[in-house]
């Protein structure tokens, strides 16, 4: 079995770490960590220092996560891309294959308060409606089956 997992190393991306090692650990699959670096859009010296400081600390996190999935017995590799989530993760499904592509779903609030779930589920219609989640995304064209694993 080959899992493909999307990892941002955001709090959401961790819950998703943690549900693959909980639910696949014992199948002992190959896991495929995608963490896609965003391009910040411009060329300036500034947005290139912070492209790279994303880039740096993005691919720590991703392999860090990764050495927690080996650490828990599964064959782990990392694929470093840059560009826009939704595209680059659906390349990675096509040329790859994985039986499984598992990601989180997306939140702006690190906290789920009353409000702050409202105003999360509102800013997430807004973006549906306007430009579609990477979730929203991939759930239409990814050919694997997929597993969106909820923030509690």
């Amino acid at each position: 079995m080959h899992l493909m997992l999307a990892y941002d190393h955001s709090r959401n991306a961790r819950i998703a770490l943690e549900a693959v090692k909980a639910l696949f650990a014992e199948a002992k699959p190959e896991v495929t960590l995608i963490s896609v670096i965003e391009d910040v859009g411009s060329s300036t010296s500034a947005t290139d220092e912070l492209f790279e400081e994303q880039y740096r600390e993005q691919r720590a996190g991703a392999e860090a996560a990764a050495a927690e999935l080996t650490a828990a017995g599964l064959e782990t590799r990392v694929l470093i891309a840059e560009g826009d989530a939704r595209k680059m993760i659906l390349r990675a499904t096509q040329e790859r294959r994985p039986d499984l592509l598992v990601m989180a779903r997306h939140s702006h609030k690190p906290d789920r308060g009353f409000f702050a779930a409202k105003l999360d589920a509102f800013v997430e219609e807004f973006d549906h409606m306007t430009f579609g989640s990477v979730s929203a995304f991939l759930a239409r064209r990814v050919q694997c089956p997929l597993m969106i694993v909820p923030a509690p």
